[in-house]
């Protein structure tokens, strides 16, 4: 009876990571990124290249960001 039950609880331990994983700050910060993308992709751009400028450093934190929340779930770090 023993055997079954240390069997099933690297499993049971398994299944958890994805709910220890979760980045809920992170993935706020992706959505604010992702929406100030969308607010400078929408403005005029009569801004002598700083438009631009921020539309690729925002991209550069979005892939960052989303780097981070990818290792996180890879190694089963847990917070928000």
């Amino acid at each position: 009876m023993l055997g079954a039950a240390a069997l099933g609880a690297p499993a049971l331990a398994l299944s958890a990571l994805p709910a220890e994983a979760y980045q809920g700050n992170m993935e706020r910060a992706l959505s604010a990124l992702e929406a100030a993308l969308a607010s400078l992709q929408a403005a005029t751009p009569n801004k002598r290249g700083h438009r631009e400028r921020a539309m690729r450093l925002i991209g550069r934190a979005i892939g960052e960001v989303q780097a981070g929340i990818d290792f996180a779930y890879a190694h089963g770090g847990g917070g928000y």
